[in-house]
């Protein structure tokens, strides 16, 4: 094999490249969805491994989409406020899952809007600056209209790396 002093002299030195240098995420953020518990219990395990293999801080996040609230619930505070809650209440339980698996920097982040993947790209993502996003497939429960449209979405109109897990 040869050395990389050898290969750099024959102009072949690759890790002084860009390119050839190892890529490690440092803020990798997860989107939840509670319509599909599968999809983002798989992408859940896959998030807190890269977390905690690459001491990365993880933002946990999910939207409380306008059409989990009808207009009769949109008109009591009370029921919106319970919604609100719950929601809080599940990242909140993701966020205490990823302490005790060993990531040492989490952060539970809850919004509201309307499409999830606008209010990822538009509103948490300026806030958090993630250098990688991980959503699940959305294949068992394709709430979002066909399946995996919010990884679709959130791929192609992202700035930052995006990986889907199946």
């Amino acid at each position: 094999m040869k050395t990389s002093k050898q290969l750099s002299r024959r102009g072949l030195n690759f890790m002084a490249d860009e390119n050839y240098r190892p890529l490690f995420f440092h803020r990798i953020l997860i989107t939840i969805d509670e319509d599909d518990r599968p999809s983002t219990a798989r992408a859940f395990r896959f998030a807190l491994t890269m977390a905690r293999d690459y001491g990365a801080e993880l933002g946990i996040t999910s939207v409380l989409e306008n059409n989990d609230i009808s207009i009769y619930e949109s008109l009591m505070p009370a029921k919106l406020n319970q919604k609100r809650t719950e929601l809080q209440n599940i990242v909140k339980e993701y966020a205490d899952k990823a302490k005790e698996f060993g990531v040492e920097s989490v952060r539970a982040i809850v919004s509201e809007g309307g499409d999830v993947d606008d209010v990822i790209l538009q509103q948490i993502v300026p806030d958090f600056q993630p250098d990688l996003i991980v959503c699940g497939a959305d294949v068992d429960f394709a709430s979002h209209g066909k399946p995996g449209a919010i990884g679709l979405r959130l791929a192609r109109k992202s700035d930052v790396s995006v990986i889907v897990i199946r």
